[in-house]
């Protein structure tokens, strides 16, 4: 067998190719193909959690495959959506369950939810109001023709360069948020499609009109490529968040070891303070193990546990792919040394187990790891 090392270097040398080995998996390909099918047909939240088959899927999409059962408690999230800061799924400390319901919003597109995308159904909503405003009728010949042409060919657009060198797609994208074409700057809305709304200090994020941020929100190719006109999170994304479950799962039935560093590389860019790593068992684990701590450290008082963590990592250095690859590097061999492979423990369950409270103090610990490396 393998050691914890060389498993996580194989399958992350490659990732692509370690994802195509689970989608042909039988079991994986035939309920995608089924989800895929499927989601778009549904057109309610009722419609959602009564196909057992679907829900199942999406929710194993989103690491919650635990809670599937809980039917209710979901409904109750999906209802109240996430545009309210206070909504219930908001409020849960869990983001998972935020993240899930920003993907199947019903709450805020209702019966489009598996079918939304900004560029069509926002973009169209957009340019009925701004005709309004210009003093058309959204019912006229002309705004209709011009929207029938937009949602007719905009899905065929792969590029900024696609979009801008089509006048009358152009025009319309531009129109939807109250901006000319004719007057408008090209290159500057150029620079503004290419820099996104990911980067606070993109072009679009510095400008004082906001407008801007919104059209390079819809217009989304920074984030989205090729997939910006037709993308929508209830449908490709959650296969491929269903696709990467699956393969830290596999990859854990093997060697827990590898299954954590799966899921630290994923969830790495998304951290932005040692709280979030504290807040999920799995996260912290892996830094406790990077660290020589015990799982009995957990039980410290987590404003010192972040202390620590900030005194010896630097949290911005999981934004960088070639520390982040260091820092698992380390993590995998560390826990080849705590865990060796031909005992191994292979049960998922310590993904989100409770901190054990055996070993060294956690005092001392601390005092111990004042002492830098």
């Amino acid at each position: 067998m393998l050691n914890t090392f060389t498993s996580y270097q194989l399958i992350t040398k490659d990732i692509s190719k370690s994802i195509d080995r689970i989608e042909q998996q039988p079991v994986v390909d035939r309920d995608t193909k089924y989800y895929l099918a499927n989601i778009t047909k549904v057109k309610s939240i009722d419609d959602f959690v009564k196909n057992d088959r679907l829900f199942k899927y999406a929710m194993k999409a989103y690491g919650l495959e635990d809670m599937d059962y809980a039917k209710a408690f979901m409904v109750k999230a999906l209802k109240e959506g996430v545009s309210d800061p206070d909504s219930f799924a908001n409020k849960l400390t869990d983001k998972r369950y935020a993240e899930f319901v920003s993907a199947f919003n019903f709450a805020a597109n209702g019966a489009d939810a598996t079918i939304y995308n900004k560029t069509q159904q926002l973009v169209t909503k957009n340019y009925a109001i701004q005709a309004q405003i210009a003093g058309l009728d959204p019912n006229s010949a002309y705004v209709k023709g011009e929207t029938t042409y937009y949602l007719a060919n905009i899905t065929k657009v792969k590029s900024i360069d696609d979009l801008m060198s089509n006048s009358r797609l152009y025009t319309y994208a531009l129109a939807s948020f109250g901006l000319d074409s004719a007057t408008e700057d090209k290159d500057l809305i150029k620079r503004v499609l290419q820099g996104g709304v990911r980067d606070p200090h993109s072009v679009a994020n510095k400008m004082t009109d906001k407008t801007y941020a919104a059209l390079a929100s819809a217009f989304n190719f920074e984030a989205y490529g090729e997939n910006t006109t037709t993308i929508n999170p209830a449908q490709q994304p959650t296969v491929d968040k269903y696709m990467r479950q699956t393969l830290e799962e596999d990859a854990g039935q093997a060697n827990q070891g590898v299954r954590l560093a799966l899921y630290f590389d994923r969830k790495a860019p998304t951290i932005t303070s040692w709280y979030d790593v504290l807040a999920d068992t799995a996260l912290a684990s892996v830094v406790r193990t990077v660290l020589g701590l015990p799982d009995s450290f957990a039980t410290a008082d987590v404003d010192k546990q972040a202390q620590l963590f900030e005194q010896k990592l630097d949290i911005s250095d999981f934004s960088d792919p070639e520390k982040l690859g260091k820092f698992l590097t380390r993590f995998t061999s560390m826990y080849e040394i705590n865990h060796p492979t031909s005992s191994a423990v292979t049960s998922v369950s310590v993904l989100f187990a409770q901190p054990l409270t055996v070993g060294i103090s956690t005092d001392l610990m601390m005092a111990m790891q004042k002492l830098r490396f």
